[in-house]
């Protein structure tokens, strides 16, 4: 293996030994600590112009199998690992995670110290890094100049229409960087799923004739994503919804909410979130870097029904006198905890609820 180096912008520098890709790469540098699920979030859309360090020290131990990618490809920039697995051992693994970068030339380092280097990013906060097979000198101004892209939703999003047809319920599903594991839990339900671009507008969906709307998880900022906020508002007025990750901040934004950057974000599987309306605590899956402004929410007809117990940030929302509600986290779960799954159902409650009001009503 030869020598790499992890370039922050505050000037610190990490050495280690190259795997996969060796292309130069810049990106935020985010930390996950999930200690299992790095396929899964390898290839997470959510994950889109970030690099992972995952703090968990061993990384590969059960190799890449053919079920668990959430796409078809690395959607994280770079991975930083503790330590690479050299003899992965599972029932299902197809390769090792060193054999599947290299065939998807996905940059990669090891030997890094990923608890002096996650202690960093918490005092510090995210930061714009630079992986690199030499440091230079004029590298840590090419960081300082560095913006990610604005256009990751349009990068993540399907370029065209599709269906999981079922005889079940149809949903109209908006694609911001759709995770496979929320396809995989409706199909569990027999629900007939019929996949948007992103920057579909209502009418094209309404003449599909859905049941209800989903809006999807996806990468990057969500005032990048206003072009959406229209096609929200107007499908919200007809139809029950249900918004996950960066369709719940979406769904915030089109009702009137604030949402801004947090510090270091939520990532990983062991995030604790108390479900409000119905007094429980969830263990919940989450990956993602902007949050609803709580204060902001006095002005809408939102009310918050789920919070992060740590930091107490808004992990869910209602809106009043509407079939409509969205969460920060995954109920999908994948990797992580099944606890919030239930959220699936409650959404097919809804619908079938609003569907009788119809009906009482006509």
């Amino acid at each position: 293996m030869k020598k790499r180096y992890i370039v922050l912008e505050n000037g610190s520098v990490y050495e280690g030994e190259s795997f996969g890709s060796d292309a130069n790469v810049m990106a935020e540098l985010v930390f996950n600590t999930g200690m299992s699920g790095y396929q899964e979030s390898i290839t997470d859309l959510s994950y889109r112009g970030e690099m992972i360090v995952f703090t968990y020290p061993l990384i590969g131990n059960y190799g890449i199998n053919r079920d668990d990618f959430e796409s078809l490809r690395p959607a994280a920039s770079a991975i930083v690992v503790h330590e690479i697995a050299r003899r992965p051992s599972n029932w299902r693994q197809m390769m090792s995670l060193e054999e599947w970068a290299e065939r998807m030339n996905m940059p990669g380092i090891t030997g890094i110290d990923t608890r002096a280097l996650t202690r960093e990013l918490r005092d510090n906060g995210v930061m714009k890094s630079a992986l690199v097979n030499e440091v230079t000198d004029d590298i840590f101004s090419e960081i300082k100049k560095f913006v990610p892209s604005k256009k990751m939703v349009a990068d993540a999003t399907t370029k065209t229409q599709y269906q999981n047809p079922t005889d079940g319920v149809s949903i109209a599903l908006i694609d911001f960087g759709l995770k496979n594991s929320i396809l995989r839990s409706l199909a569990k339900r027999g629900v007939n799923v019929m996949v948007f671009p992103a920057d579909v507008d209502a009418e094209t969906i309404l003449a599909a004739n859905p049941d209800g709307i989903l809006l999807s998880n996806g990468p990057g900022n969500p005032q990048d994503v206003a072009y959406a906020i229209p096609t929200i508002q107007t499908l919200q007025e007809q139809l029950p919804l249900m918004g996950i990750c960066l369709g719940h901040q979406l769904f915030a934004i089109a009702n009137g909410a604030e949402t801004y950057k947090l510090k270091f974000g939520h990532r990983g599987f062991n995030h604790a979130v108390r479900n409000l309306s119905k007094e429980r605590l969830d263990f919940t899956s989450q990956n993602h870097g902007y949050a609803v402004n709580r204060d902001s929410l006095s002005k809408t007809e939102l009310v918050v029904t789920h919070e992060e117990i740590n930091d107490h940030t808004v992990e869910g929302i209602r809106l009043k006198n509407h079939h409509a509600f969205s969460v920060q986290f995954h109920p999908d779960a994948a990797p992580g905890p099944h606890d919030a799954e239930y959220l699936f159902d409650d959404f097919l409650n809804m619908i079938e609820n609003a569907k009788k009001e119809t009906t009482q009503n006509a």
